[in-house]
């Protein structure tokens, strides 16, 4: 059995688990609301503060659901009582960003800013210019704006400048070598 997959998901008080039809679980709580659907072979079951995840059968196949089922609820919950966030570093002469409204403005290095359209569910923060921070309730999806943004200007190997994850590691190159004189003495 998955040892991931049979571990209960406790529910946190103010916050409601709820299967619908088409295998629809809801998580309600007080960051907001998140529905995903689930695969027909996985049950979800809830009894009192706890949600168990249950398989049809004991096919690899089916254990692997029973994991990613159990984990995809678990992230659910914690997103609508604790949220998630992801934090950027803008790396560069003159890089910064700034906040207009509920978008976000970046300068890295273009002829022109670049705007960010804050999705629904997702919150940006610039708490200086060369920092800024993404949240929200779906662990997914502030995952997935964080990369987005951090695709507009990629750290690039040889002077480490772009947008890049605040505990990101840049790699370095060296730059090209100058030519050797014994070459030239002949």
């Amino acid at each position: 059995m998955s040892r991931i997959g049979r571990q209960p998901i406790a529910i946190p008080s103010g916050v409601e688990v709820a299967l619908g039809q088409d295998q629809t679980v809801t998580v309600k709580g007080p960051k907001g609301t998140l529905a995903r659907r689930l695969h027909p072979d996985v049950r979800l079951v809830v009894e009192g503060a706890e949600v168990r995840v249950e398989r049809a059968s004991d096919e690899a196949f089916h254990r692997s659901l029973h994991g990613l089922t159990r984990t995809l609820v678990a992230n659910m919950v914690e997103g609508v009582t604790k949220g998630y966030e992801k934090r950027l570093s803008l790396v560069g002469v003159g890089y910064r960003a700034a906040m207009k409204g509920k978008d976000l403005e970046i300068q890295v290095g273009f002829s022109h800013p670049v705007l960010v359209n804050a999705p629904e569910g997702i919150q940006f923060e610039a708490p200086n210019p060369t920092q800024l921070i993404v949240r929200g309730a779906d662990k997914e999806r502030v995952g997935q704006v964080a990369a987005n943004i951090r695709s507009i200007r990629k750290p690039e190997p040889y002077k480490g400048k772009g947008i890049r994850y605040e505990d990101e590691r840049v790699r370095k190159k060296a730059g090209k070598a100058a030519k050797r004189s014994e070459e030239h003495t002949s």
